[in-house]
């Protein structure tokens, strides 16, 4: 069953291989859609500064009654936060208001302002500020494991030049139409572990004939084909739901892809 399955990060933390994203989920209704996850099996739960539902988040964990120990944890620092002590003391808020001792996971949000993003600035300097200050919540004991979100290789490779502890995890938009092969090449490479995050394309793939196709031979829905093409490229998988229903077929992954199918899949959208 999917959502007994884990991968091991390089610090041998043992992280879900699929988990409920939370983003544009309002602060009043996430917990429900998170307490409702946790009842069905789901043990990772994602969810970010930027979301504005760290609250609302760590009130469904704690609704749903399980050890804290069974459940993994992932926030994230917000992309406008540039040096050291902004990122610390966000960091130490994120833990209030989750109402948590400590996270599973936190990351970088993004390697630039999303004012900025992919622009002309690249925050080298800066994030490594902030990557510090990462690395001084693991060693505290604030999180378990540390890692960035939509790093390019380049930014990758900035962190890596230097630092004390190598990013655990790269959370990146990952879907059909959408595969860095390279980018996750050079993950793999660095015992970098990648997430994917909209792997229905924000609901692009519903509208996809092709997609659609490919799902009717397996006899599943476009969302558990999308989920699944994630996980056989060695991600974990990040939909997004606040709908029971949907939270629970997201979960139903029972079948498998076939090589061909990947490569087909994988070429869509080129």
């Amino acid at each position: 069953m999917i959502l007994q399955e884990t991968f091991t990060l390089s610090n041998g933390v043992r992280i879900p291989k699929l988990g409920l994203g939370t983003w544009l989920i309002p602060d009043s209704e996430v917990a429900d859609a998170v307490n409702s996850a946790i009842c069905q099996g789901y043990r990772h739960i994602d969810t970010a500064q930027a979301y504005g539902n760290e609250r609302g988040t760590g009130e469904g964990i704690r609704a749903a009654g399980i050890p804290r120990d069974q459940i993994f944890v992932t926030t994230k620092v917000a992309a406008e936060l540039k040096t050291y002590r902004a990122a610390a003391d966000s960091m130490d808020e994120s833990l209030r208001k989750l109402g948590l001792d400590y996270a599973d996971l936190i990351i970088i949000h993004c390697p630039q302002p999303w004012a900025e993003f992919r622009g002309t600035k690249r925050y080298f300097k800066e994030n490594k500020e902030v990557w510090k200050a990462l690395e001084d919540a693991y060693m505290a004991g604030k999180v378990k494991s540390i890692g960035v979100s939509n790093f390019l290789v380049d930014d990758l490779q900035n962190i890596l030049s230097d630092c004390r502890i190598k990013p655990m995890v790269n959370q990146i938009k990952l879907h059909i139409g959408e595969t860095p092969s390279s980018l996750l090449a050079f993950c793999r490479q660095n015992d970098i572990l990648v997430e994917a995050y909209s792997p229905i394309a924000h609901g692009a793939a519903l509208k996809n004939e092709t997609i659609a196709r490919v799902a009717r031979k397996y006899g599943v829905t476009i969302p558990q084909l999308c989920i699944r093409y994630t996980l056989q490229l060695g991600t974990v998988s990040l939909p997004k739901s606040s709908n029971p229903e949907h939270i629970k077929s997201n979960a139903q992954l029972d079948f498998t892809i076939s090589d061909e199918d990947m490569a087909y899949l994988e070429g869509v959208g080129r």
